[in-house]
């Protein structure tokens, strides 16, 4: 609810929504005090006639350079994620007596509903990792890995780094043997470096603990990303077999699947929100997938 007074003849607005504060003098000290919430009684019952920082209904996703509210001194990230990484292709043989399926990428480090301390009026630099692109068949592949996700604050430092999931790779193969190595990528990891908060009430009273609506479900969560699923080679001269599963990000309820991997000759599916890419099949041939791109949801809050 806004406050007005009177200034020069002009009402003016002085509530949170308007960007400024109200003051109060203590009689003791002499010097101002910042109000964080004020009352009156209408009708015998007590109403909030202001708060210094309503904490926003909804969440940004926004990237790049973000300002702090002015009034805002922490930052709740609802979930965040590093990209995932791709799928490596199928690969066929002649007369090596196998063929091989390409292992799906992993995903990448997560956080979910943790809360840091931010200072207000510092610029955050938000970055959301890409996915990791997938790579057609071959004996000697590399998948791309995800891009990391993270934000750091001009006066804040890093809050917290997700590294994104590694792509998939085989090495060593030929056309008629022998049949190449598959590897599985390095599952992102989560370094967190900023001032967590654990507990807490918002000046609008939420309680900080109770925040659970980000993909695992409770608060204060952070974690490694999943490797993909590594099918390795079928036996006999142009048998067929399926890529491997993208690894799936995130953790508890709200996981998100990995992509699906190729069957030999057709297509698989991608990754989403960080998860793993799906590896390629063979005989014939088909490629691997992209890695789900990173991503992030945040809102500002007033601790009291």
């Amino acid at each position: 609810m806004p406050i007005y007074v009177k200034s020069g003849g002009t009402w003016r607005e002085i509530s949170s929504s308007a960007g400024s504060q109200l003051y109060v003098r203590d009689g003791t000290s002499f010097t101002n005090k910042t109000i964080i919430n004020a009352y009156v009684k209408e009708s015998g019952s007590w109403e909030t006639v202001f708060t210094l920082f309503d904490t926003p209904a909804s969440y940004s996703t926004d990237t790049g350079s973000v300002a702090v509210p002015a009034n805002a001194n922490a930052i709740h990230v609802q979930y965040a994620v590093g990209g995932g990484g791709g799928g490596v292709g199928g690969a066929e043989y002649d007369k090596a007596g196998v063929e091989s399926a390409g292992g799906g990428g992993s995903s990448g480090g997560y956080v979910s509903d943790k809360v840091f301390s931010v200072t207000g009026g510092e610029t955050l630099t938000i970055t959301a990792g890409a996915g990791g692109a997938g790579t057609g068949g071959g004996y000697n592949s590399t998948a791309t890995s995800g891009g990391t996700t993270s934000i750091s604050g001009s006066t804040s430092g890093s809050l917290f780094s997700l590294t994104g999931g590694g792509g998939s790779y085989a090495s060593g193969g030929g056309d008629q043997g022998p049949p190449r190595n598959n590897y599985l990528g390095a599952v992102g990891t989560a370094t967190i470096s900023g001032t967590v908060l654990s507990t807490g009430t918002t000046v609008d009273g939420l309680n900080i603990t109770t925040f659970n609506s980000g993909p695992v479900g409770t608060f204060n969560s952070n974690g490694s990303g999943n490797q993909g699923t590594n099918p390795g080679n079928c036996s006999g001269d142009n048998c067929q077999i399926a890529g491997g599963t993208g690894g799936a990000s995130y953790a508890g309820p709200g996981a998100v699947s990995g992509g699906t991997g190729a069957p030999a000759g057709g297509s698989g599916t991608a990754g989403t929100r960080g998860s793993g890419g799906g590896g390629g099949g063979a005989q014939p041939q088909s490629a691997g997938t992209t890695g789900g791109d990173g991503e992030l949801s945040y809102r500002f809050l007033r601790i009291a």
